[in-house]
């Protein structure tokens, strides 16, 4: 009986704590779930793409020939976007950059890709974070940047008033092979539009 009686009390007591416990439980469930901040990667077309993205989702096939041949392995594919966008594929420099090679150009059999030489590519263009940038913030050497670059002082050069200091130029077609070099974590050197020049604006 005695055994009876305590078995009862356990389960009550048991019963008790969780049921004092539930509104925390209920709390933590319910709550918005904390998710880290992560980068964004990046996505830039290929060399000789078509500049209008519409018109290369429509003429691009996803054979993955394109992948099939490059040397560095830098192309990428979209694969649960949905859409015009499964398959098609992309590069992401801050994983591996595009060595302005050609070889996925000449093998595409659609007009997605056309053969252009390597200085008249449309990628984008490099732009600099001075407020990230070790040179720019006069916090050591680097020029990882400028080593990389296949097309040398047309597209990057050091800043005329600081040998460090790099400085994009008009020449650079975005092949990212700048953004792989840059060895910083937060990675002041990313490919954008042209459009949005060659300097990150300053935040207010």
């Amino acid at each position: 009986m005695k055994r009876r009686n305590f078995l009862q009390q356990l389960i009550f007591a048991g019963g008790v704590l969780a049921a004092g416990n539930l509104p925390y439980g209920l709390a933590r469930l319910l709550a918005p779930t904390a998710q880290a901040a992560t980068r964004s990667r990046q996505e830039i077309p290929l060399p000789g793409a078509l500049n209008d993205a519409e018109q290369f989702a429509q003429a691009c096939i996803g054979c993955g020939l394109c992948s099939e041949v490059c040397p560095p392995h830098c192309i990428r594919f979209h694969e649960r976007d949905g859409g015009k966008r499964v398959n098609l594929p992309f590069i992401d420099p801050e994983q591996k950059a595009c060595t302005l090679c050609g070889k996925c150009m000449a093998v595409c059999p659609t007009n997605a890709l056309s053969v252009t030489p390597r200085e008249q590519v449309d990628m984008g263009i490099a732009q600099i974070d001075r407020t990230a940038c070790y040179p720019w913030v006069d916090h050591g050497i680097c020029g990882a940047c400028v080593s990389a670059c296949p097309l040398g002082e047309q597209a990057i050069n050091f800043n005329m008033w600081n040998q460090y200091r790099p400085v994009v130029q008009k020449g650079c077609v975005g092949c990212g092979l700048c953004v792989e070099a840059c060895p910083h974590p937060s990675l002041p050197i990313r490919i954008v539009e042209r459009s949005k020049g060659t300097i990150t604006p300053q935040r207010i």
